[in-house]
């Protein structure tokens, strides 16, 4: 059975689903569709820590799943914007897995993580991406193997 390493990019998800479809991602149809395609080893979900109740019944909600949660804080910087994003995280453990999976899903939409992809394939690892169309950057659906546009049941309908 393929041994997948899924990771998911919670704040891209979050704001592209809101933005291309007008609603929330649906992690549960995702674990079910990528766990059909073989067996989940590893899962991790990189999100910003807000400290609010929500937010922390959300995180629950993943680790229940299977994910691992990592958290950054959120800071807001003095000029008002805010940062927290998990590019390098993200990188590192996606390099972490080569040589004990088969295959990586990666949910976001982020350009960035091209580069990384191509690391993949070189190494021989296969890779899958779970983006927004019109919203995924298209040297990310181009540098995988496989990717997978979110609509229909991995979208929750409000």
């Amino acid at each position: 059975m393929k041994k997948i390493a899924l990771f998911a990019d919670v704040q891209n998800l979050y704001y592209t689903v809101r933005q291309g479809h007008g609603c929330h991602f649906n992690y549960t149809a995702l674990w079910a569709e990528v766990s059909g395609a073989g067996q989940i080893v590893e899962a991790y979900a990189y999100a910003i820590d807000r400290g609010d109740a929500k937010q922390r019944q959300f995180q629950q909600i993943l680790r229940n799943l299977g994910f691992e949660v990592k958290l950054k804080p959120f800071i807001q910087r003095s000029d008002g914007s805010a940062k927290g994003d998990w590019d390098v995280g993200i990188t590192i453990d996606v390099l972490d897995c080569i040589g004990r999976v088969d295959e990586v899903v990666l949910a976001s939409g982020d350009g960035d993580f091209d580069l990384l992809l191509d690391k993949l394939r070189s190494r021989g690892v296969g890779s899958s991406v779970y983006g927004v169309d019109g919203l995924t950057a298209q040297s990310l659906i181009r540098a995988a193997d496989r990717y997978v546009p979110i609509d229909g049941a991995l979208l929750l309908k409000n």
